[in-house]
Parts: structure tokens; sequence; C-alpha cells
């Protein structure tokens, strides 16, 4: 992992983050499947938000690892149509996106996603956050 960022940068950066998803929740009616595509960038914005206020509060590392909780809680769904599950799409999207702009290893990266559950599997209720 690069050099740690400082919360301060973290908020920035998912700043920048909501605002590219409002863009795309505006342009959302010229796509194939508006109400998906909309959905899906109110969901990275969602996620952008809840990482930005969880930051106010503690360390670049307790918001890193607190990003990595919630991805892992993610089901896969991973081959589905591209308009489908939109919230967990935009989710995952949103997180991932998140572990670029901190430099996470992608092997932590990777990790994470293996523990992450089948969709319509029961999800484990202590990753969830």
């Amino acid at each position: 992992m690069k050099e740690p960022m400082t919360t301060d940068q973290i908020q920035l950066g998912l700043k920048h983050y909501r605002r590219i998803a409002r863009q795309d929740m505006l342009r959302a009616p010229e796509t194939p499947h508006p109400d998906a595509f909309l959905r899906h960038a109110e969901s990275r914005r969602e996620i952008y938000a809840a990482l930005g206020t969880f930051a106010e509060t503690h360390a670049s590392d307790e918001v890193i690892e607190h990003a990595l909780d919630r991805y892992r809680a993610l089901p896969f769904v991973t081959g589905t149509a591209e308009h489908e599950h939109p919230d967990i799409k935009g989710h995952e999207n949103a997180l991932e996106n998140f572990f670029l702009l901190v430099g996470l290893d992608p092997k932590a990266r990777r990790e994470a996603r293996s523990r992450r559950p089948r969709l319509n599997a029961p999800a484990d209720p202590s990753a969830a956050t």
C-alpha cells in the first residue's frame, strides 16, 4: 500500500466520487436501463457519504477496515444481467473505487472478496456493520 492517506484526503476523494455519482444520476434517463442506472449511482453515493461520515470520527486505517467489513458482507452478483441488483452492484463498485482511492493492496481486496457470501446465501451477521 502507498503512504497512508489522512482522513481529510479520504474525505476529499469521497467528495469527488459523490460528485461523479451525482452526474451519473442526472444522466440516468439517457441509458438503456434508466431505473437501474439511477439506483446504481444512488447506491454508490450512499456508500461514499457513509464512508465520509465514518471518516469524520475515525482514523484512516479504521475507515479502510470499515469499508472492508462492508465489502465482505456484500453478496456476489457477478454474472447477473447488467440491470439486475443495482443496489448491490453500486455498493460493490463504490467500495472498490474507495479501495483504489486509498491504494489498498490488491491482495487484501481479493482476500475480502473471497469471503463474500453467495447471493441468496445466509449472510454472516457478524460481518455487517
